[in-house]
């Protein structure tokens, strides 16, 4: 870092992490009540909706909503459920109970409807925010923070410019401590053996490589890799040339262990996030945008999320925030007001790698001081969660917490 920065002050949970936000996750059990969660948390910043479509049960997105109803940056939830669904709301609601966070069910079919469940969930996150965690804060530092990247709308500049940036930023809160999780096995083939050499147990390496080529027969079974025609659009050439900036947002230390989606990232170190279901394609596309995969960067304990863009993307996410990292010196000057860091500068010579790593830490400390990104000042909360399936690894891909 550049400064010498002032002390970072969090919000504590039970379980001995620390929220660099304090929001009311309103949580919809099924697309049928989402309408209602979003009337609830309408107008508030401090209140944001998450959410499951389907009324069929998902083991899947049960996991998903677990860990981000018991994120670091949760202070309470609302569930929000038609009433037929079928989603386990109470099971779910006695593990944010366990936690530590307030917590209420209402169902709508039981309420009288709209607008009846609209005020008596108003008036709960409107008392339980008067008596939230704001007025108890303890210190923290970066090495308890945990953060995720993804890249999206790539293209030419992006494995240039802000990927290796990430990467450097990646080497630099690991060696201090602290957690990073970089994203996705189908993103990374051909990259699979240069991964392996990086893992701390031969183990933990062969099972990179497996899942790397799990990932690659998936997507030929799809018919359709990792590849938009965005990205060719911007300038991006083949599968591997993608593949190869996205793996330089992994940085250059060692790899600790491979998770899952719905996988809570267990100590500090660097983790792959490997997004692709096992077994034939069930279920489609393993994530059908970026949305997907932040919340499930977010869903294994991210704080924040470094997004990478070289074309431009607008996003942002409930929960965490986003910090966009433009790579294309273009695309900043035509979308800066979405944008949170100009490596494109790299590219036209005016800053190096390390200059814009100073940046971004420096950034990445602001907002985990509560300084807002650009898309959390322009109200970007976007989240999905659809249908898939994932299992949480073993041992041998979490050789540090044995």
């Amino acid at each position: 870092m550049t400064t010498s920065p002032a002390p970072l002050l969090g919000y504590p949970r039970s379980d001995g992490r620390v929220g660099i936000r304090d929001v009311v996750a309103v949580v919809y059990l099924v697309e049928c009540a989402r309408v209602v969660a979003d009337a609830i948390a309408a107008g508030r910043d401090d209140v944001h909706v998450i959410g499951f479509g389907g009324c069929y049960p998902s083991a899947y997105a049960y996991r998903m909503l677990e860990q981000l109803c018991t994120h670091p940056n949760v202070g309470a939830v609302v569930l929000v459920s038609l009433g037929c669904e079928g989603f386990d709301r109470e099971a779910l609601a006695r593990t944010v109970a366990a936690s530590g966070r307030p917590v209420t069910t209402l169902v709508i079919q039981a309420l009288g409807g709209t607008r009846s469940t609209v005020a008596r969930g108003r008036a709960w996150v409107d008392a339980t925010r008067a008596r939230s965690a704001r007025g108890r804060m303890v210190p923290f530092d970066l090495a308890d923070l945990v953060a995720g990247t993804i890249c999206g709308g790539s293209d030419g500049t992006s494995g240039i410019t802000a990927n290796p940036v990430v990467g450097r930023v990646f080497d630099r809160l690991v060696a201090a401590g602290g957690t990073a999780v970089f994203e996705e096995t189908g993103e990374l083939i051909g990259c699979e053996h240069h991964m392996a050499e990086r893992a701390v147990t031969a183990e933990l390496g062969a099972q990179i490589v497996g899942r790397v080529e799990k990932a690659a027969a998936y997507y030929t079974a799809m018919g359709h890799g990792s590849f938009s025609p965005g990205n060719a659009e911007g300038g991006l050439t083949t599968l591997e040339e993608k593949s190869l900036g996205a793996y330089s947002k992994s940085g250059s230390g060692p790899i600790h262990g491979v998770v899952t989606p719905g996988q809570p990232i267990p100590a500090p170190g660097l983790y792959l996030l490997d997004v692709v279901p096992e077994g034939p394609p069930r279920w489609g596309f393993p994530n059908i945008n970026d949305n997907a995969e932040i919340a499930e960067l977010v869903a294994a304990g991210s704080h924040v999320v470094l997004f990478t863009t070289g074309r431009g993307s607008v996003v942002g996410s409930a929960v965490s925030p986003v910090v966009k990292i433009c790579a294309n010196p273009e695309t900043y000057r035509r979308m800066s007001e979405d944008m949170d860091v100009d490596a494109g500068r790299i590219l036209e010579g005016r800053e190096g790698i390390d200059d814009v790593a100073d940046e971004v830490l420096d950034l990445l400390h602001a907002v985990a001081g509560g300084r807002p990104t650009a898309s959390e000042e322009l109200g970007h909360r976007e989240f999905v969660l659809t249908y898939k399936s994932s299992e949480p690894t073993g041992p041998a891909c979490l050789p540090t917490v044995r």
